[in-house]
């Protein structure tokens, strides 16, 4: 530490009699009695973004039921660490995985990569770790204790959905939940877990506005979709008010041709091939339909919760697009320094950073809570963790040949939630200490 110069008095206070002045060696221990006494006093005030240094360890209390198939002794820590928890490197974890596609039910089919022959397993090895500290594993027991009498919607397309259904496959170390869905639509699941009085529902909105198929085909037989970007898709926004936790996605569906109406109005287009139409691209039609996302959001009158913005996950096609022979057959991660974010995936992911800024600042006046999950860098790595050709059987004939837009369970994606209970216990450390 740089002291002031000793000519300095740090009381404020001066004399010109050497009898009276107090030793330089009284002065530097006063002054290190107080910086060591004052310190602790601005743990709270320190913000979370900017201390990469500082690391807070709170132990959380945690009882795990008894389980026959389930060995505590392998389960994480219960320390919880302050750090940017987003960036930083996956390593190998030769523990994971944790369910595998024959004990999860909750697999969609197209998810299924190991059902459908792939040769390789060694991308469900792997475990992020942060450059500053450390992510534990997802804890379910710690988890189901957090969200006891709580709900969790996801509100996005189906990269939302995959993230829910890797969610429940991690929670079935402890308990399977009960379908207490309002219908049959798979498109809005509810699930219940009865001993900790925990919800989780799926609401299907893959550009979050309201939106219908203006042409089935479309310019790219990829359909041609008529999106309302000033309009609420009540869908879900009439859905969700009850709700403790948001998390909101959307990406991957706004690649495909659409018309953007304003005021019942057609205002633009992407990619729509409409005579007398200017292409407004698929940036505009992002932006606004998160602008008007989250402007439902924090127009709900007795919405109390906690939205999370879960940041977009790039997808890995090489050598060509999806349609056109395009395909993700690597089998390990990027190194942070192999892979940049860049081009259409750096512009979706700013436009979703500054959109979640004005809303955050818009919710906090109302005293809701904003929180990134921010996915997009740890995901930018995982090339090996698409089903490729592996969703289905080879004789099937299907759209997306080769997905390299969702991806396997078990996989990367259930780094999502060691994010997710991380950022929960880090704002149950804020909430003790505030």
């Amino acid at each position: 530490m740089k002291f002031q110069d000793t000519h300095d008095n740090p009381f404020g206070s001066s004399t010109t009699t050497p009898k009276h002045m107090i030793s330089k060696v009284t002065l530097l221990a006063i002054l290190v009695i107080l910086i060591l006494a004052i310190t602790p006093l601005w743990y709270p005030l320190l913000s979370y973004h900017s201390s990469s240094l500082l690391k807070i360890k709170q132990k959380l209390k945690h009882t795990p039921p008894s389980s026959s198939h389930d060995d505590n002794s392998n389960l994480p820590s219960t320390y919880v660490e302050r750090c940017d928890i987003f960036t930083g490197e996956w390593v190998p974890n030769p523990k994971a995985p944790y369910y595998t596609n024959n004990t999860c039910w909750a697999i969609h089919e197209h998810q299924n990569c190991m059902k459908y022959g792939r040769p390789d397993s060694e991308f469900m090895k792997w475990r992020w770790k942060p450059r500053d500290c450390d992510l534990p594993i997802f804890n379910p027991f710690q988890f189901l204790e957090i969200v006891k009498g709580k709900s969790m919607a996801f509100v996005g397309d189906s990269v939302g959905r995959n993230q829910m259904q890797s969610m429940i496959c991690l929670l079935s170390r402890v308990e399977w939940p009960i379908d207490v869905s309002y219908g049959s639509d798979e498109y809005f699941k509810r699930w219940k877990y009865p001993s900790y009085n925990f919800t989780m529902a799926t609401f299907w909105t893959p550009h979050l506005v309201r939106s219908k198929v203006g042409d089935p085909n479309g310019p790219s037989n990829t359909g041609l979709f008529n999106l309302y970007l000033d309009e609420y898709d009540e869908k879900w926004t009439t859905q969700i008010q009850e709700f403790d936790y948001i998390i909101v996605d959307g990406g991957h569906w706004f690649y495909r041709p659409m018309v953007f109406y304003e005021r019942k109005r057609i205002v633009g287009c992407h990619f729509c091939l409409l005579e007398n139409v200017p292409d407004l691209t698929m940036f505009y039609g992002y932006r606004k339909a998160f602008r008007t996302a989250f402007k439902a959001i924090n127009g709900l009158e007795e919405f109390k919760g906690t939205v999370f913005l879960r940041t977009f996950a790039p997808s890995h096609f090489e050598n060509g697009v999806w349609n056109k022979g395009g395909n993700c057959v690597r089998t390990k991660p990027f190194r942070s320094s192999e892979a940049q974010l860049e081009g259409t995936n750096l512009e979706l992911y700013m436009i979703q950073l500054e959109e979640f800024k004005k809303a955050e600042k818009e919710g906090r006046k109302k005293g809701l809570k904003f929180k990134l999950l921010d996915t997009t860098q740890a995901m930018l790595l995982r090339p090996d963790g698409h089903p490729s050709r592996y969703g289905h059987w080879p004789h099937e004939n299907v759209t997306l040949y080769n997905d390299c837009v969702h991806w396997c369970l078990p996989g990367p994606i259930d780094t999502w939630s060691d994010f997710f209970l991380q950022m929960l216990k880090m704002e149950g450390m804020r909430s003790a200490i505030s």
